[in-house]
């Protein structure tokens, strides 16, 4: 069967994220899609929540025609590193090479998100050549620049990876502006991932608007000050 997923969203319960899970499920339906995977900044509260409201299973399976892949956004040392299908704590600050190695064990799948956009904390070349990625972010919709995309994809082609596109949605209206379209044998998250190591996706892809992109700016400067101050107040304890 044919999937769209949209591989890199994040809901309210990023710290720059507007949007609850269930609007973020509720657009990418309107959209055509029929799986996003949810990657909150080092955190799967929005997973436990979307599977105590019944909108994800934790079988792996779809509920009510659309799949809800768990994951989060890590914030490796060397920068952010995407872990699909499994939950984790909040890891911030762990070596990429160490979430890497979390990931496989507990039989999920990484992808470096926008990789070589420095802007964003994508991870660097030099990180990147020694971790054991299953995919790469080749298109980001909210890239900051375009050429970190055209990069992404010359290094996911020399390695010889999967790629994917996704929309870095942190607001509802954005899923789905690039997502991967994938011929599957079984539609659930076990099926993806197969679906993704056979290297056969087509990619859906174009940028969020111009006014997305500044309220995203605007909602990542409000993240970082927010980390500072509570970075700032778990020293002053």
């Amino acid at each position: 069967m044919q999937i769209r997923a949209d591989l890199h969203c994040h809901s309210h319960f990023s710290s720059d994220g507007v949007s609850p899970p269930e609007e973020l499920i509720r657009v990418a339906r309107q959209k055509g899609l029929n799986a996003i995977a949810l990657t909150d900044h080092n955190s799967c509260a929005g997973i436990d929540y979307l599977e105590s409201q019944g909108l994800l299973r934790a079988d792996g399976r779809p509920v009510d025609g659309f799949l809800v892949i768990p994951g989060q956004e890590i914030s490796t040392r060397e920068g952010h590193l995407l872990a699909l299908g499994v939950r984790l704590p909040d890891l911030h600050g762990i070596a990429a090479a160490d979430a890497v190695s979390l990931i496989r064990n507990q039989g999920g799948f990484s992808i470096a998100p926008h990789p070589f956009d420095y802007f964003r904390a994508g991870i660097r070349s030099r990180t990147l050549d020694t971790l054991p990625l299953d995919a790469i972010e080749v298109f980001n919709a909210a890239a900051t620049l375009r050429r970190s995309n055209r990069q992404a994809f010359r290094y996911a082609k020399e390695r010889e990876l999967p790629m994917v596109a996704a929309s870095d949605a942190h607001e509802a209206e954005a899923i789905g502006t690039a997502y991967v379209i994938l011929e599957a044998e079984e539609f659930s998250v076990a099926g993806v991932f197969a679906a993704l190591r056979q290297k056969s996706s087509r990619l859906e892809e174009h940028y969020i608007k111009a006014q997305a992109a500044l309220r995203k700016t605007w909602h990542n400067v409000f993240r970082f000050r927010h980390n500072r101050v509570s970075a700032s107040s778990g020293r002053a304890e």
